[in-house]
This record gives structure tokens, sequence and C-alpha cells, in this order.
């Protein structure tokens, strides 16, 4: 039986102000929980229903009902298990060097920050740089989205036009009129700008890309979702 105190607790993680205060963020579903206690990743407590399993050895379980999870839970289908385990900032700036490194120009949907951080990790880029007004990495969706991947991708939070302008590493921008993407051939290292879901990269942002990269395609479709085009690009920037 979990506590009034405790039960409004978790809730109030779901607001970025209190997780930042905190220094946590939340965990949902077998799967991901699972992943980041064999991963020895700090969690800090799980809540668990009687017919989860934990994979490791951890002390720190509370046992609740089904009812308690589901008045916690983001999910619509809670599943099992919730941990609160504690954010892990970068120890230091991003290695530019013979490094693939994303920037992400205020992508706002949490969901596509979550799939372009698995894009990310399964491409093996570990550095993410994104804009102050791009949606909050530990917000539950974004981490949901991720299905683990937050634990192998850094992300930064900067002004980006400013810090671009630092960059000594060749910066390619993802847009509608440029190098068709099946035409350029796999890099070591560089920058991979991707824009906001419906303005693109912003102006102040233009004059710090030396390459524009587009997606050539055949059909009617106005444009790709941001996600499907990061991967897309990278798939062919990237090459193992």
């Amino acid at each position: 039986m979990i506590s009034k105190n405790e039960l409004k607790y978790i809730q109030s993680l779901y607001h970025k102000k209190v997780r930042n205060e905190e220094g946590v963020f939340i965990a949902e579903g077998v799967k991901l929980v699972n992943e980041l206690l064999q991963n020895n990743f700090p969690v800090r407590k799980v809540y668990a229903t009687g017919n989860w399993q934990s994979p490791v050895a951890f002390e720190n379980v509370q046992e609740i009902e089904l009812q308690e999870l589901e008045k916690m839970s983001s999910l619509h289908t809670p599943n099992m298990v919730l941990a609160v385990a504690a954010q892990q900032k970068p120890l230091h700036e991003p290695v530019l060097q013979n490094n693939i490194t994303l920037v992400l120009d205020g992508i706002q949907d949490p969901g596509n920050l979550g799939t372009i951080m698995r894009i990310a990790d399964w491409f093996g880029i570990t550095q993410v740089v994104a804009g102050n007004d791009t949606a909050d990495m530990y917000n539950p969706k974004v981490v949901q989205s991720t299905m683990g991947s937050i634990m192998r991708v850094n992300v930064w939070y900067k002004e980006i036009a400013s810090w671009l302008a630092t960059a000594d590493v060749p910066v390619y921008g993802a847009l509608l009129n440029g190098k068709s993407i099946y035409e350029k051939t796999s890099v070591k290292e560089g920058i991979l700008v991707i824009g906001n879901e419906s303005k693109g990269i912003r102006q102040e942002v233009m004059p710090y890309i030396q390459e524009a990269l587009t997606i050539t395609g055949s059909g009617h479709a106005e444009s790709l979702n941001a996600a499907v085009a990061t991967g897309i690009i990278l798939s062919h920037l990237v090459k193992p």
C-alpha cells in the first residue's frame, strides 16, 4: 500500500520543474525498467505489482496494487512496474572530432525526440545537442519512446546558433532543397542539423549549414516526419 504523500510525489514528477528540482525521472514498463536495472543505471526506487520479477538483485522495491499503479502511471495500460531513476548529466562537452553529432533545432514533440534518440543509438551516435526549446529528454513520453536508448545517448541543451558558430567539423542540414542524400558518400565526422517539425531549421541557424541534404521522393507528401527523416539520412551518412 502506497501512502497518499508518496503517490502525490510520483504524480508531481510528470512536471518538468519538479523533475529537475528532484533530479529524477520516471520510467515505466517491464522492458524499460528491467533494462535500467540490468545496466546498473541509478534507479532510486521501483513500484511493482506482485507478478513483476526483478531481473537483478534490487532491494528498494515496493509492491503495490494494480489500481495504485494506474493512479501513478501515464500509460493507458500500465505494465506491472514503474521506477524513479536519477537524471544523468553529460560529464563533458560534445567531442566533435571523429564523431557524428545530431543537432535538434526545436524538436518539440516528445515522441519525435525519443524516437530520434533511439535512432541515434541504432547508428552508434551518442551525442545529441538540442536547442533550448526542444522537448525535455526526461519527459515520460520521451523516456518511453527511447526504449532504453536514454542510457546510451548524451543530450546537451544549448543555444544552437552560438554553439554552431564554434564548430570545427562539417555541418549538414536536412532541408527541402539540397543535395540528394542518395548521392552523398558516408562521413566519419560532422554535425547533422534537424529542424522543427513544422518550421524546419530557423533562420539564425541557416548561416552555419555548410551543406544542405535532401531526401528525394517520388510521391506527393509535403514532408517527412522529423524522426523518419533523421533515420533515412543517417542510414546514408553513417556506414558500419
